[in-house]
């Protein structure tokens, strides 16, 4: 065998394939936390929610559902624990369900058209899909518990079944008013909104 032809047949080996390049490269994401790219967030406490949860109640008994929407997406839980972050989702779907068909595409009309509403209405798009995502695992029980069982409302949405109160009326009642709701924020914010909501690094 020439030189050419051992040298040949030591290159073609396999062994290159089990080198992890990424491991060899200084800027590799592997080498470093990628958290530390991110602003350090102010971690939100279960009476902080607990205390935004009263202040929306309280504007919704005064009918100012706008009002209560605005003030759950100005404050989102970014950092907190599991429960912190789905006890402010309960809050943004009870005041979902609160409001009356007719008057959503209005509603989210100030609001976007007000200072910081753009992103109040990319916070909204993200507590939208994380309730879609919460109502459809009803049935496993690993799943954090979700906002599936609405109290009825004068909400314009046909919430009324056979067997009021399970678990399949539920979760399609719950489904309905929340693709409702993601159909007139994409009207309003553009498709846009729905881009931002999946590339931002903050998780609510």
């Amino acid at each position: 065998m020439s030189i050419i032809q051992q040298h040949t047949a030591a290159s073609l080996s396999d062994a290159w394939r089990t080198i992890d390049i990424d491991r060899l490269i200084e800027d590799s994401s592997i080498n470093f936390d990628t958290k530390t790219l991110h602003p350090p967030l102010q971690e939100t406490t279960d009476a902080e929610v607990r205390a935004i949860n009263g202040q929306v109640r309280q504007l919704l008994r005064g009918g100012d559902s706008e009002g209560a929407l605005r003030g759950c997406l100005e404050l989102p839980v970014y950092s907190g624990t599991e429960a912190t972050k789905e006890a402010h989702l309960h809050t943004v779907i009870e005041v979902l369900q609160s409001i009356k068909a007719s008057e959503m595409t209005p509603m989210l009309q100030r609001i976007y058209a007000t200072p910081g509403g753009s992103e109040c209405l990319d916070v909204l798009m993200k507590y939208l899909y994380k309730g879609m995502a919460a109502t459809s695992s009803g049935g496993d029980s690993s799943a954090p518990r979700t906002p599936t069982r609405m109290t009825p409302q004068q909400t314009g949405f046909s919430q009324v079944g056979s067997r009021p109160g399970t678990t399949g009326e539920s979760t399609g009642a719950a489904m309905s008013v929340l693709l409702s709701w993601h159909e007139k924020v994409v009207d309003v914010a553009g498709l846009g909104c729905i881009g931002r909501t999946m590339t931002d690094w903050r998780k609510v």
